[in-house]
């Protein structure tokens, strides 16, 4: 899972960043039209941003930069990034309008905390065009992520979303096996391979 690294700080609205295109859906079905993600890090923050060329199905509560729970039931793209050693991981959800959620686990569907805690400092942008499209993007504090999951060379992660709601469409970036959608694998994820952004 490749993250680009930029010695300069990034800035919505001026992100020229490589995004990967995702394809095909949990069951090797094409997804038309693609979607895209990419991640990107500068100094002080990880991007998560996420694209698709179809109008969405957005969670009914969901407000553009706020805390919503259960975005998972309607559209939404999701970041997934783990702690090899001491098995936790973090789940983000960003939904097309900017709306967002966050938990930590300590293990596979393990919450850390019963309640919803919002994590301080996460700030998400969005950009819904008149025919549907849209892109959004999430800078998550790199200091928190260190301090919770020792984020570095042997993080894994991954990038999920659900998309075409109600008529729900599971993708994954990585290959994390058959059967039924299941996105809590992290002992699947692939590690972070960090390239340089091309000048």
């Amino acid at each position: 899972m490749t993250i680009f690294t930029s010695p300069k700080p990034l800035h919505w609205g001026a992100l020229d960043v490589p995004m990967i295109g995702l394809d095909h859906d949990w069951y090797g079905e094409p997804l038309l039209p693609p979607a895209a993600f990419s991640l990107a890090m500068d100094a002080q923050r990880l991007w998560f941003i996420a694209h698709h060329r179809k109008a969405a199905q957005l969670h009914p509560l969901a407000r553009p930069g706020r805390f919503q729970s259960e975005l998972w039931t309607h559209d939404v793209a999701e970041l997934f990034i783990a702690d090899p050693v001491s098995g936790r991981y973090f789940e983000f959800n960003l939904a097309p309008n900017g709306a967002w959620w966050s938990c930590e686990f300590t293990a596979p569907r393990v919450r850390a905390e019963e309640i919803d805690i919002v994590m301080p400092e996460v700030a998400t942008f969005s950009d819904l065009s008149a025919d549907g499209a849209w892109v959004a993007a999430m800078a998550i504090p790199l200091d928190l992520l260190r301090a919770r999951l020792n984020f570095g060379p042997k993080t894994r992660a991954n990038v999920t979303a659900i998309l075409e709601s109600p008529d729900q469409k599971f993708v994954t970036a990585a290959d994390l096996g058959g059967g039924t959608p299941d996105f809590h694998l992290p002992g699947k994820f692939p590690e972070l391979v960090f390239a340089p952004l091309s000048p």
